[in-house]
């Protein structure tokens, strides 16, 4: 691709960077900001700026958030004997996204897989341990909500056999055929646990 302005390269060369952000794409943005008032523009740079350099993460549960301690964490309203295991922020904001959950969380920040290099101690697992076993922990259920991937099962069996130890009840995210869907076209694995995860008829 070539381009009359080193400038506009530059600028087009950085978007593509963006995930799922081609460089046709890249260029239709960087053309769009161009025709916008200069003060547009600069509010999406200082936004940005904004967010890396003021970011934090809370330091109980390892959520994104503005503070020391997030939001979630903060409530009064959330229900404190239980913590939903998640991989990263995007899966809060999926399952709060739902208004169905109204416990708390603890982001792992990815999940167990030797092919990867990631292990045990590269997640937040001590973290979680420290928490749920403190004095004033009222944790009575770990949620894991996991993929339903190898290596999401065998980051949930690790810390299920840890927690099992402290006598904290653990439990999954329910999986089966998604509503609207056909048995035809589900896969074994998935048709398979929603058989024997079956619930009652009411």
């Amino acid at each position: 691709m070539e381009f009359s302005s080193k400038l506009i390269e530059s600028a087009v060369n950085e978007f593509s960077k963006l995930p799922g952000i081609g460089k046709k794409t890249a260029l239709r943005l960087v053309l769009h900001l161009l025709k916008q008032d200069e003060n547009f523009t600069t509010d999406i740079a200082q936004s940005l700026i904004d967010m890396r350099q003021n970011i934090k993460y809370c330091k109980k549960c390892h959520n994104i958030s503005d503070e020391e301690v997030c939001n979630i964490c903060k409530s009064h309203k959330r229900d404190n004997s239980i913590i939903c295991l998640v991989e990263d922020t995007r899966d809060v904001l999926a399952i709060e996204n739902t208004s169905q959950y109204n416990g708390l969380y603890h982001v792992l920040g990815g999940i167990i897989s030797p092919i990867e290099g990631i292990g045990p101690e590269d997640l937040t697992i001590d973290s979680l341990m420290e928490r749920v076993s403190s004095a004033e922990s009222e944790v009575k259920e770990i949620i894991f909500g996991l993929s339903p991937t190898m290596e999401g099962d065998t980051t949930a069996f690790y810390i299920s056999k840890k927690v099992k130890q402290l006598g904290i009840k653990t439990s999954t995210i329910a999986r089966g055929i998604p509503i609207g869907g056909e048995l035809e076209y589900a896969d074994e694995i998935t048709l398979g646990r929603s058989i024997v995860s079956r619930t009652a008829y009411e």
